[in-house]
This record gives structure tokens, sequence and C-alpha cells, in this order.
């Protein structure tokens, strides 16, 4: 069963590198095209280009999905099944192409939390368990027949970063899994059971980073770990942007006002918040680099009842 692999970022390599290691036929590898980056806006390849010409793996590049170049290419390579893991959308005419149809990986337990970040939305919703699913492709995002499930639990103390690297290694297992039961027919698609409350990943904008300091603490706690590392909950501290990555919670009563902060100007930052306090551990002020708490105490003196936000 031949396969061509579409993807793009870290979260890809795994999956096609657990192909690769496990013999499947990977006729060809389907990513995005080099962009410029960093401070000199040299051209840089994603992470599956890279480990594909490792490979001698053939790599396709094309700016439009339906360029009749690109398009001819794929049919030469006289593929059976395509395999798409964190990829843009895909037109009718490539998904349909292959005999096999073409199957997905998606970060977290279908129908629930489609869309394009459910890695964060499961952490900022206060999930205690999301997944992996393989699924049939179709005309509409996340809704084709779904083929195998992993449940995971989600730790108190999991970012996205965490439980990204998490996924990306048990997705890795299931996709490998999902194309051997293929390639031996041990396997059909089942419709995704809908009730018409499934929770949804949309796309994060920088409103929805924004750290709302009037919530609950539970509901801020998530809402920073569900960001980080990427793209980081935010907040204003001293007339300037702040980037929060990491925080604990201490639970108790007391009667200040949300936002107010709390320090030794040595050791700690905390944050007052309904519930309790948020514990700062590291952060990046506007055009600074991020560090901990500690060190950022050294360049910056935080005013006795400052408000953060």
């Amino acid at each position: 069963m031949r396969i061509i692999f579409f993807g793009t970022p870290e979260f890809a390599v795994s999956s096609l590198k657990k192909l690769y290691d496990n013999s499947v036929d990977i006729a060809a590898v389907v990513t995005a095209p080099d962009r410029p980056s960093g401070r000199g806006l040299k051209m840089n390849a994603t992470a599956i280009k890279k480990y594909a010409l490792d490979q001698s793996i053939p790599v396709l590049q094309p700016e439009k999905l339906k360029d009749q170049l690109f398009l001819k290419q794929l049919k030469n390579f006289q593929a059976d099944l395509f395999v798409v893991v964190a990829f843009r959308m895909l037109p009718s005419i490539v998904w349909q192409m292959p005999s096999r149809g073409t199957i997905n990986l998606h970060a977290s337990l279908l129908p629930n939390y489609r869309g394009a970040a459910p890695i964060n939305w499961a952490i900022i919703n206060g999930e205690e368990r999301t997944g992996v699913t393989t699924f049939f492709i179709n005309d509409k995002i996340d809704t084709g027949d779904f083929l195998l499930k992993k449940e995971v639990e989600i730790n108190i103390d999991d970012t996205a970063g965490s439980l990204h690297d998490t996924l990306e290694e048990i997705g890795s297992d299931l996709l490998l899994e999902t194309c051997k039961q293929l390639k031996a027919n041990q396997l059909d698609g089942k419709k995704q059971l809908l009730s018409g409350e499934e929770k949804i990943a949309s796309k994060l904008n920088r409103v929805i980073c924004q750290i709302n300091w009037q919530k609950p603490i539970t509901d801020i706690y998530n809402h920073i770990r569900g960001l980080s590392p990427y793209p980081a909950a935010w907040t204003t501290l001293k007339n300037k942007v702040c980037k929060i990555y990491e925080v604990g919670i201490e639970l108790s009563q007391h009667s200040k006002i949300s936002g107010t902060l709390i320090t030794d100007n040595k050791s700690f930052i905390k944050v007052a918040v309904q519930g309790g306090y948020i514990d700062i551990k590291s952060l990046q002020l506007e055009g600074k680099k991020r560090l901990n708490t500690a060190e950022f105490l050294k360049g910056h003196v935080i005013e006795s009842n400052e408000k953060i936000g």
C-alpha cells in the first residue's frame, strides 16, 4: 500500500518517522513551501521537509493545491492512500484521488474539538481527558468517518507544550496501527455521532490569548497553561505587553482586588484573583527575553499594590 504523506510542523514528524521506521511504502511527502523567517529572513524548510530529505523521500511543495502540475505529480506516484497530519484543508480533487481514500490524524477525541487548536482548547476548558483520532477526510473539517481512537489523561500541570508532545507520540502509534489495519482490510470507518453540543477548537487569536484577571483562579490557570509555550497568554505590566508562560496557584480567601500584584521584589510575583493567587514562575516583557521570576525582578521593581492587566 503506497502512501503519500501530507504534513508541515514538528507534530507531524513523529508520525512520518514512525511510518518510515516500520517500512511503510512512502512514495512522497507534501508540505508547505519554504518561508522566510528569523531576523535575517532566511528561507527555511518545514520540519517535515527536513526529515523527508534526510531519508531521500521525494518532496512536493505546492503553493496552490489545485495547481495542475502538482495534481499531475500526485497522480504519477499512484499512491493507494493519502495520510494527513497537521496540514491545511485539502480540496476534494486531492482527497478523492487515492483508491483507499485520505485519512487524517487529529489531536482530539472527535467529534469534540474539531478545528485548528484542539490541544490548546482542551486545556483551556479544563478537560481531564483528551486523545487522538484517525478518520477519513471528507468535504467538511474533521467530520469524516472515524477509524481508531486513543484516550489520554490531561495532568493538572500539563501545558499545551507537554500535552502536544504526549499526543505526538501516541498519535504516531495510532496512525501506524490505522495504516496496518487498512492495508489488511481489517478496518472500516464509522460515522461520528453528533449531539449538537460538541466543543469546537477554533483558531487562536490575540483577543483569546489575553488574560482576564477577573475570572476565577482555575479558569485563569487553565488559560495560561493552555497557551504555553505558544502562542502564550498575555497581559500588560508597566504599560507593556507581557507574556506569561508558567504559573502556579495558591487557593485561599482574601479581600484584595483582582489583578493586584504581591511581590518581595526578589523571588516571587503573585496576582490576587478570585479564589486565591496566581504565582508567576516565568514571563517575558515586550522586547525582552523570557525570564524566570527571580531573574526578572533583578531588573524590574514592582510597586506595592501595583495592578497587572
